[in-house]
């Protein structure tokens, strides 16, 4: 395995990073995280027919280009340091996988293209009212109804489902139990009988959605009732994607809050050469490092097939979601008092921490799954 970059990849991040310095300053942000839909449609399509950075992991035969979990992870580590509002992850990462896994080769064919270009825009809803990630614990149900199925139920915490064009949803065979009789179903985001709210949430920067299905009419996607597999793959990938993106808003909130005690004079010299401030810098980069490390190595497994990847997600999550969390307490507090203020841009990205600390499951699960996996 490669414990290095390579000279494309590089490179490639650091045009990626200048583009969405410019496309993705605070102030758009502020913007767009006031907004109900939380994104700016014209600029996502022009975010992808320029870049391309949707496309960049689905295979060329569907349209995409074709790169690995590597080149995706950089785009996710980037998206992260910037802060971009967009449904990115929901359609590049949780739709797009549940497609690949779970999808025909045509179904692949027509859906992928249009996630690929950015003319649409998708998500996965698998999580219930009480949002659990466990596939066991699926209640919304699907009945057959001639060629099609009709769905009931209700789906909570799904991302950017207030706006998705397409739904990627998890539900069963009325009447099974735990992960028999599970499928995966695709509906149109403006489906008679779905009703879609964005939920109140303490980050603005990312939106969630409570969906209710009220006999909903959806094609399935795969084979019927064999979606158990293809959705514990599909979070695996998930959770890799969320660290690679975690680590990226870290070693942000690192780099400005060095910048700033640097800046930040008192008593006639920089506070940046006061101990506890360089005790917890200190603190910050091993923490920021080492979940760089179990991000890249779990994205770098990911492309390469190794059979530890459901521990080394759990792994790269647990670790990502510490080093997120902490690195933001203590960025706010090197700021001073005026880190806890809303003119302070620490917030973001203090807000984006800790929601993303316990997106699909906290550090505390995930280390719990680890050791369970090497334990067999």
């Amino acid at each position: 395995m490669r414990f290095g970059f390579t000279k494309e990849q590089d490179e490639f991040r650091a045009s990626l990073r200048r583009a969405l310095e410019a496309r993705s300053p605070t102030k758009e942000v502020r913007r767009l995280m006031a907004t109900d839909e939380g994104f700016d449609r014209d600029a996502w399509r022009k975010l992808n027919q320029e870049l391309g950075l949707t496309a960049i992991h689905i295979p060329e035969a569907y349209g995409g280009q074709g790169f690995g979990y590597a080149e995706l992870g950089i785009v996710l580590e980037e998206m992260g340091r910037a802060v971009v509002c967009a449904p990115f992850f929901s359609t590049a990462v949780l739709a797009s996988a549940a497609i690949l896994n779970a999808g025909s080769e045509e179904q692949k064919k027509a859906l992928l293209p249009s996630l690929a270009d950015g003319s649409k825009t998708a998500t996965l809803a698998f999580s219930e009212d009480g949002g659990s990630n466990d596939a066991a614990e699926v209640a919304t149900t699907a009945t057959p109804s001639g060629a099609t199925w009709r769905l009931d139920g209700a789906k909570s915490f799904v991302l950017d489902g207030h706006t998705a064009d397409l739904i990627v949803v998890l539900a069963r065979r009325p009447g099974s139990r735990g992960e028999e009789g599970l499928s995966f179903f695709t509906v149109d985001g403006n489906s008679a009988g779905l009703e879609r709210r964005r939920l109140k949430t303490m980050d603005e920067t990312r939106k969630l959605a409570r969906l209710q299905f009220n006999s909903v009419e959806a094609r399935l996607l795969g084979e019927a009732e064999e979606a158990a597999e293809p959705f514990a793959r599909t979070m695996q990938q998930v959770l890799i994607c969320l660290a690679n993106e975690m680590v990226g808003g870290a070693d942000r909130l690192r780099e400005d809050a060095l910048a700033y005690v640097k800046m930040r004079m008192q008593f006639g010299r920089s506070i940046a050469s006061f101990q506890t401030t360089k005790n917890k810098a200190a603190d910050m980069l091993v923490d920021v490092e080492l979940a760089k490390s179990a991000a890249y190595y779990a994205a770098a497994a990911l492309d390469e097939g190794d059979n530890d990847i459901p521990a080394l997600a759990s792994l790269a999550k647990a670790q990502a979601s510490e080093a997120y969390l902490q690195t933001a307490i203590h960025a706010v507090q090197m700021h001073g008092g005026i880190g806890f203020t809303w003119d302070n841009d620490t917030h973001l990205w203090f807000k984006r921490a800790k929601s993303s600390e316990i997106l699909f499951g906290d550090a505390n699960e995930h280390r719990e799954k680890m050791m369970q996996h090497w334990g067999e």
